[in-house]
């Protein structure tokens, strides 16, 4: 009863958020590894080994003459980058600490700052994975060039974005239907293999199976990275509008269910799981 509460002021909190924040972002980027370089080395290794094999299969299938003309591994690194960078900060969100979580018995942890660190962190490592694998790449083998490169990675911001709130929407449902959420989650990132449109142009596409893709806001964003990487490349099937205004009512359906889970929260969740 007699204790003094100073009063704060709105640049104090923003700064005390964004304080939590970062050191959240440190934690989970030293979650897999208590070294962060570990962590980020090993998402390197996995994405170029990701280049790789669709390199390899496209040499072996004598595919690379019917993409576009232009650097093939651009080609290449514009759909990789963009899976992996969505299907990344997806499971990261749907794996972050929900309202029944140790951690958010901490007063200023809450699920929002969760979230949000767990998307940043993983968008953290993926830029920085691609601009270490593009340096590489320019310096040692053959310089690169990308027509236009703020567009192209506000595409990768984009998927990147989709990903974070299709996260949200399954993260407000995993305290409700565990097994559900984590067999879901798992099949749609699996889907996306294909269904991302990273393995072909979405040009050359005839209308019928065109109609089995472009519900995937993915699949808008890889087509869309493409035609402002390549300058000979103009993007007819996909759009920038599509995935920005799905990411957008996502995130919205996703923070309004998971508002709902927080006030209903139960520490009996977590022995369920």
């Amino acid at each position: 009863m007699f204790q003094h509460t100073a009063q704060k002021t709105t640049l104090t909190s923003a700064l005390n958020i964004l304080e939590l924040v970062y050191h959240s972002i440190v934690r989970n980027v030293r979650k897999g590894h208590g070294n962060a370089v570990l962590s980020i080395i090993t998402n390197m290794l996995q994405a170029i080994i990701f280049v790789l094999a669709f390199y390899v299969m496209f040499s072996v299938l004598g595919l690379r003459s019917a993409v576009l003309r232009g650097d093939f591994l651009i080609y290449l690194m514009s759909g990789v980058f963009l899976f992996l960078t969505h299907t990344k900060t997806l499971g990261a969100v749907v794996g972050s600490e929900g309202p029944s979580s140790p951690m958010m018995k901490h007063a200023p942890m809450n699920t929002i700052i969760s979230i949000l660190s767990a998307a940043l962190g993983t968008l953290y490592i993926q830029v920085l994975s691609l601009f270490a694998i593009l340096f590489v790449y320019h310096v040692a083998f053959t310089p690169i060039s990308i027509d236009k490169p703020i567009q192209t990675f506000g595409m990768l911001l984009l998927g990147w974005f989709t990903g974070l709130a299709i996260g949200t929407v399954f993260l407000a449902l995993k305290p409700w239907f565990p097994t559900f959420v984590s067999i879901a989650s798992t099949v749609y990132a699996r889907a996306n293999m294909i269904a991302s449109g990273k393995m072909f142009v979405a040009n050359t596409l005839p209308s019928f199976m065109l109609a089995m893709f472009d519900w995937n806001p993915l699949f808008h964003c890889i087509d869309q990275a493409r035609g402002f990487a390549f300058i000979n490349y103009f993007p007819r099937n996909s759009s920038v509008i599509y995935p920005l205004m799905v990411g957008i009512v996502l995130l919205m359906i996703g923070l309004m269910g998971e508002f709902y889970t927080r006030r209903h929260a139960s520490l009996s969740w977590n022995a369920k799981r």
